[in-house]
């Protein structure tokens, strides 16, 4: 296939705004992966509780690796954040369901993102083939 300069500068802008947006997606994934493992680590967490009985001694997660020892209460409730720094409160069983729903919603939004990713890797390889092809034809 033979290109124009233009045709040329054309792929190759095209090719950078590629990267860019591959750049751009590779963090919304990582964020993805960060809220996924969290909303796992709470759903678990809450299992946990809503297994254990009052009175019962139990490390809670206080984040960064660490825990603290808390007694368990009758009150099997948590309050659970739903968006724009608004949390209500839920029974355990609730919340687990919450919890698990979120998980669904982020892992269906990282399956896509990822999806995306690998056609836009795809499409990027063909281009910087073929801008790669034109380039050693023209050297020839």
């Amino acid at each position: 296939m033979k290109m124009n300069d233009d045709e040329l500068r054309q792929m190759m802008s095209t090719l950078d705004a590629y990267k860019g947006q591959l750049d751009t997606m590779a963090q919304q994934s990582q964020l993805l992966q960060f809220s996924l493992e969290e909303a796992m680590r709470a759903r678990d967490t809450l299992k946990a509780l809503n297994d254990a009985k009052e009175g019962d001694e139990i490390l809670v997660p206080a984040g960064a690796s660490s825990f603290v020892t808390a007694k368990l209460t009758s009150k099997k409730t948590a309050l659970v954040s739903i968006g724009n720094r608004t949390s209500v409160e839920k029974s355990f069983d609730e919340a687990i369901e919450y919890m698990t729903s979120n998980i669904d919603e982020i892992t269906e939004a990282l399956k896509k993102i990822t999806e995306t990713m690998n056609k836009m890797n795809n499409d990027a390889r063909s281009l910087a083939t073929a801008i790669q092809q034109e380039y050693q034809r023209r050297q020839q």
